[in-house]
């Protein structure tokens, strides 16, 4: 059984259809592929600003505030944390004027006015011989029962002060007082404890030197200072030993010192001298 030609108008329907449906197959997948690649670039888009947005923010704040700090000697680089007094920081001593007036000695030589309260014992001739500028120096020695309220107003218009609490400090007065500390940008120095202190500082040796064997004048201090920090910086305890002060007037790190080997005779020329030894006299 044969099969009948298809006739010129059956052919020409069938190829129309199929051309119709060829078009719109075409049409739909162009359709789809532009939709895709308009959400696709519109992704990407949206992305980049979002990139682009961020690092201009990142650009425009800083990560870290700066730190302002005050002329320091040189020679307590080593044991305070970022190496100078910080402006907005409180510092505790323990125990030694020496040490204060050492900390004091880099502010004051460099322009810098410092306050004293609640130290009677701070001598004006021996911060002189430390270096410390007398005309700079506001010295209130006891202010009785408002050394809060005095330190407080030295706060607000000097950038270093002293200050030695008669008591323990409540919690309440030591916020408001750090707070003010960080307004003002001043530099606070407590002698005794101080909860919220930067570094606590102390001298746990300290030797003259300048006497020879039985005569002579002491010419220096040696001390050695030990540093905790009370929030940030070192994470364990530092020591360093200074000269306080040296022949110059200046404070310096000493030496280390060169210790003998064992088994090594002593250089010529030098004896082991005997130590003296107290004899208690009795009558009768």
């Amino acid at each position: 059984m044969s099969i009948p030609a298809a006739s010129p108008a059956s052919a020409g329907r069938e190829y129309a259809i199929r051309g119709t449906a060829v078009r719109e197959s075409v049409r739909g997948i162009e359709q789809e592929s532009g939709q895709e690649f308009v959400e696709e670039s519109e992704s990407e888009s949206r992305h980049s600003r979002v990139a682009a947005l961020q690092q201009r923010i990142t650009g425009m704040q800083a990560t870290t505030l700066p730190t302002k700090t005050l002329p320091t000697l040189p020679a307590l680089s080593d044991i305070l944390p970022g190496g100078a007094l910080k402006q907005g920081a409180a510092y505790s001593v323990l125990g030694s004027t020496t040490l204060v007036m050492a900390l004091l000695a880099g502010p004051s030589q460099s322009g810098s006015w410092c306050g004293v309260v609640g130290l009677p014992d701070f001598g004006a001739e021996a911060a002189a011989r430390f270096g410390i500028d007398l005309e700079r120096l506001v010295l209130v020695p006891d202010p009785g029962a408002h050394w809060l309220t005095v330190t407080a107003a030295l706060v607000d218009v000097l950038p270093v002060v002293v200050t030695r609490p008669p008591l323990q400090a409540s919690d309440s007065d030591v916020a408001r007082l750090g707070a003010r500390l960080r307004q003002r940008g001043c530099a606070l120095i407590v002698v005794g404890e101080w909860p919220q202190s930067e570094a606590q500082l102390r001298i746990v040796d300290s030797r003259w030197s300048g006497l020879g064997h039985g005569h002579g004048l002491l010419s220096a201090r040696e001390v050695t200072v030990a540093s905790v920090t009370g929030r940030t910086g070192f994470a364990r305890p530092r020591s360093s030993r200074l000269l306080l002060p040296d022949a110059a007037q200046q404070f310096q790190q000493a030496a280390r010192p060169v210790t003998q080997p064992a088994g090594v005779p002593p250089a010529a020329g030098t004896r082991n001298w005997p130590r003296a030894v107290p004899v208690l006299n009795r009558a009768g």
